[in-house]
């Protein structure tokens, strides 16, 4: 029985307190500028000796020589201006927030901050799974910088995206240019985190990752240059920055992004009932393995809270409907299990990016987050999540350990969303060499996010029992995965992380790092070291 697309997008998932089954996490390391090719990179600020901790004259100086606004814990602003959008974070307390307008005010605030011993932390759009994009130190947040233009030269259309820009800005800006650029759902999620970290979304298995499309950028160096970069300038730092993850080498400050036209486009759901979950998933991975590139898909294992268990499959086919029709017809038949609903429609890019969002029912103003100058009504979040990634179909241990566990957050954690996303892979993804970039998953038949939410005011004690769920279902999944994690759904209780987010490619960042950032400048708990 076909039905509306009501039914529980991925951020709605967010929203009710369910599941993040598609939150791209925009990690550190963005700002933005008006083009993507600067003619000459602009010479280091000569060193100074440390001045020590800045006086109220510091800091009314940096301010003075801002485009931007420099936010001080003294200012009515600060309480807003401090949070990111995840509230397990709010209580952190940064030295300022430095709101950049342009790289030369990026530039300044690095400048400062290294006078002063302070910390810069890089913030685009503030979605850092592990709160790295906030802290003690000196935020440098580039929002205000979001232009996008679009420009089709010699028949290969690219976007110039400054790098504050958030994704449905992006989307809107392409779509009205009738061209796309892949990335992910989660609306509020800011470009460089998503492309620096890779970029998994809708539209991957067709047209690639977000890193794949980064032509060019800009960027500003621990040693306050600005850097055009490109495969044949500071070539390097290119291939690190495709990958490498957000707020570890400099601070982009605009991208120049391949982009596509957008051909026609088609979503589906299907939910099945939940004793036929099993045989969801098995006949889901061998659908999606000999899928055409132009479907992408999801398989979705969860515990929606009172509403019980959830077996759901997912996505969006850059084609036509009666193509997408007969793909669904075989997904069904394998299952061998009638759908309880199933919906499949036609939809513009703009209208499918928005309901992928979880806006379906809003404006494309509302689909912002709530609190700010617009008219955005999207609540923030709290959740906790890990990931993991499979190389090959599961056996049936590996089904049934999958279900067991969706089924045991059920039992133990009646009140709380959350559960198993299973993202296809595959496609253009895959057909990159694992060294040609930094991102180095691709060989991964799909990739899995375990997920739990959290209702506001976060209780420890549900916060907790999430976290061993989560640690719990890892270790039981662990021998069907090939121990890698996806670097932008950072993971700061991952022990192995830098084989699991890097593996081969490891090696390679840690020698740009220690080029472009011997100081250690740009440093997090789980940042790329200058050293093995």
């Amino acid at each position: 029985m076909a039905v509306g697309y009501e039914q529980l997008s991925r951020r709605e998932f967010i929203e009710r307190g369910v599941l993040a089954t598609l939150a791209a996490s925009a990690l550190a390391g963005c700002a933005a500028a008006p083009r993507a090719r600067p003619a000459t990179a602009t010479q280091p600020t000569p060193a100074r000796p440390p001045a020590g901790p800045p006086s109220a004259a510091a800091w009314s100086a940096l301010a003075a020589s801002l485009s931007g606004q420099l936010v001080l814990p003294s200012d009515s602003d600060y309480p807003t201006a401090r949070l990111v959008y995840d509230m397990r974070f709010e209580d952190a307390t940064p030295a300022a927030i430095a709101f950049c307008a342009s790289a030369t005010d990026v530039q300044r605030v690095i400048d400062f901050a290294r006078i002063h011993e302070i910390r810069p932390i890089p913030r685009c759009g503030g979605h850092s799974y592990a709160g790295y994009s906030t802290g003690s130190g000196l935020i440098v947040d580039v929002t205000p910088m979001s232009a996008v233009t679009v420009s089709a030269a010699a028949g290969a259309p690219t976007a110039t995206v400054g790098a504050g820009t958030r994704l449905i800005d992006l989307y809107a800006a392409t779509a009205s240019a009738g061209v796309l650029v892949p990335g992910g759902s989660c609306p509020t999620v800011g470009i460089s985190g998503l492309a620096l970290g890779g970029g998994i979304g809708v539209l991957g298995r067709r047209y690639g990752l977000t890193c794949d499309a980064i032509e060019a950028l800009t960027a500003v160096a621990a040693d306050s240059r600005l850097l055009s970069v490109s495969a044949s300038s500071e070539p390097d730092l290119y291939w690190a920055c495709r990958g490498g993850g957000g707020g570890n080498f400099a601070i982009v400050t605009s991208f120049e992004l391949a982009a596509h036209p957008i051909p026609p486009l088609a979503l589906f759901d299907i939910e099945f009932p939940w004793g036929a979950a099993g045989d969801l998933l098995g006949a889901w991975q061998a659908w999606i393995e000999n899928a055409p590139d132009e479907l992408w898909s999801n398989c979705l294992l969860l515990s929606a809270g009172g509403s019980g268990l959830l077996a759901r499959s997912a996505g969006v086919y850059a084609g036509e409907l009666s193509t997408l029709s007969s793909l669904i017809d075989r997904l069904i038949a394998a299952v061998g299990t009638q759908p309880v609903s199933q919906f499949a429609a036609a939809n513009s890019y703009l209208t499918a990016m928005l309901i992928e969002a979880g806006c379906a029912d809003r404006t494309l103003a509302q689909c912002h987050l709530a609190g700010g100058a617009g008219a955005g009504t999207l609540p923030r979040s709290a959740f906790v999540a890990k990931s993991a990634y499979v190389a090959s179909a599961f056996s049936s241990p590996a089904i049934a350990a999958a279900v067991d566990a969706v089924s045991s957050f059920q039992r133990e954690l009646p009140t709380v969303g959350g559960g198993l996303s299973f993202d296809s892979y595959g496609g253009a993804i895959n057909r990159v060499a694992a060294d040609a970039t930094a991102f180095v998953h691709r060989d991964a038949l799909c990739q899995i996010q375990l997920s739990g939410s959290l209702a506001a005011p976060i209780d420890p004690a549900s916060l907790r029992d999430v976290q061993s769920w989560l640690g719990q279902t890892a270790t039981a999944l662990a021998p069907y995965c090939d121990g890698q994690a996806y670097q932008n759904y950072i993971d700061p209780t991952l022990a192995d992380w830098q084989q699991a987010y890097y593996g081969a490619n490891l090696e390679r960042l840690v020698a740009v790092k220690r080029r472009y950032d011997p100081d250690d400048v740009f440093h997090f708990a789980q940042s790329i070291p200058t050293g093995l």
